[in-house]
């Protein structure tokens, strides 16, 4: 796959930069500090890391 440079350089040279974080907080709370937006998306994993959890969870089909 062939990375798109110009894409990329057109990101960085955006005038708003607009994050999106995933999961802890605070690092978006710091991007957000430095003048960013930041759209906070509260994501845990599918029964937060327990595996026999998770299998039980799969078995189901979810």
């Amino acid at each position: 796959m062939k990375t798109d440079t110009k894409k990329l350089q057109e990101l960085f040279d955006a005038k708003e930069l607009v994050v999106v974080n995933v999961g802890v907080s605070a690092f978006g709370e710091a991007i957000q500090k430095q003048g960013a937006q930041v759209i906070q998306v509260d994501w845990k994993p599918m029964a937060g890391g327990d595996d026999e959890m998770l299998k039980l969870l799969e078995m189901m089909g979810m």
